[in-house]
């Protein structure tokens, strides 16, 4: 199917809050913390990118890396309402000069799950301010750091936002069952998607977009669609890609797809906040259904509904203990890509999550998404052969031909 084409970002993506370590002014420090939630270990140092962000930076570009999208964390930024901290703009400014530095283009995520604790305790996505905030806190980080980022991440995963804070209880505030309250965060956070994407805009002129979660959503015939918290999250997806029309790009984040026969859902279906699973030849550490597949099924939902905006893939990954199962899915996943630039849809970049085994929230350090190891007492990296892998791959701009 040949090569990528030129100007194809190859790259990770992560959180600020899942590799930095010590973000303790954010609700989810907070929630990790707190009694009688289903976080099985707090956070603490994570990977310390906070301090080893050059040398991890040096790293990808070795392999042969040429994007990195990671988080701004709001709750450095803006740790007290309307008190917006130099010192910390100033160190995401210095991330983004050793992407540049090291030729990788750096594509920003501006809001990844956390929130700022004031901002928690006035109501979270709920508050009747929400977007008025998020707005202005976009205007003043975007002024700052703007002329450097390559793109704009408004919010990721809007659909979980609400999912896990208000109908599955794995999130800050840890509300389970309430579909009124999922559907009012989203209606906020869809609102402060416009406004934010809008001030960055206005302060930075770099493409802007929001990324979103799209699992592939299989019916079998008979089957009607219900309420499962992935149908819900399909259903919040439609409303954001309406707005992506207007948009500059739309993140595609795909693991995997869900199945739904007459009686309901069939074969693998994450329950969040029951542990890992038993990882099978056939499933991941987190019981998802180990389907690349997906992957192309999703962008092709994307350009379909937005009406042709350009699609970023800003995840795409694995949870495995195997890391030749790892290579063996980004390679299926990234043929999917290839199939989808050969039918005319703009694909633009393949970010896979993450670069580095990091805090995957409630779940702790458990699953391991990385192609890079982590040592959980001295902080070393230990690349793995997915690594290299990849960065070969970047390098030629093309897959190795099939065996």
């Amino acid at each position: 199917m040949g090569a990528f084409p030129a100007g194809f970002l190859f790259g990770t993506a992560q959180s600020a809050h899942q590799v930095e370590g010590g973000n303790v002014n954010s609700d989810w420090w907070a929630w990790e913390h707190a009694p009688g939630t289903p976080c099985v270990e707090p956070s603490g140092d994570a990977c310390d990118v906070y301090h080893r962000y050059r040398d991890d930076i040096a790293l990808m570009a070795e392999l042969g890396l040429n994007a990195l999208r990671f988080g701004i964390e709001w709750a450095r930024i803006e740790p007290e309402e309307g008190e917006f901290s130099r010192a910390a703009l100033d160190h995401y400014r210095r991330v983004l000069v050793s992407c540049r530095e090291h030729g990788l283009a750096p594509i920003v995520t501006f809001h990844h799950f956390t929130l700022p604790r004031w901002l928690q305790a006035r109501g979270g996505f709920l508050f009747e301010g929400f977007a008025a905030l998020f707005e202005r806190y976009c205007e003043r980080a975007a002024g700052a750091l703007g002329d450097l980022i390559a793109y704009a991440c408004t919010i990721n995963e809007p659909e979980g936002l609400g999912e896990g804070g208000f109908v599955l209880g794995v999130n800050p505030p840890g509300r389970t069952g309430d579909i009124d309250g999922m559907w009012r965060a989203a209606g906020n956070v869809l609102e402060a998607h416009r406004r934010g994407g809008a001030a960055i805009r206005a302060q930075a002129h770099v493409p802007t977009g929001v990324t979103l979660a799209l699992p592939d959503l299989q019916y079998e015939d008979g089957a009607t669609p219900g309420d499962h918290p992935v149908e819900l999250n399909a259903r919040v997806s439609e409303r954001f890609f309406e707005l992506a029309r207007d948009d500059d790009f739309v993140g595609v984040q795909t693991y995997t797809r869900n199945r739904f026969g007459p009686e309901g859902p069939r074969g693998p279906h994450v329950e969040w906040g029951k542990g890992l699973a038993h990882e099978t030849a056939q499933t991941t550490q987190l019981g998802q259904e180990v389907y690349p597949q997906a992957l192309g099924n999703t962008i092709r939902r994307a350009w379909q509904r937005t009406g042709g905006t350009p699609i970023l893939v800003t995840e795409s990954g694995i949870a495995t203990a195997f890391d030749e199962k790892r290579v063996g899915y980004v390679e299926a996943a990234m043929r999917e890509v290839l199939a989808c630039l050969a039918a005319g849809i703009e694909v633009r970049s393949y970010l896979y999550w993450s670069f580095l085994d990091n805090f995957e929230w409630s779940l702790g350090y458990g699953p391991t998404f990385g192609m890079v190891a982590v040592d959980r007492q001295t902080f070393a990296r230990h690349p793995k052969p997915s690594a290299h892998w990849f960065g070969e791959v970047a390098r030629a701009r093309a897959l190795p031909d099939p065996q």
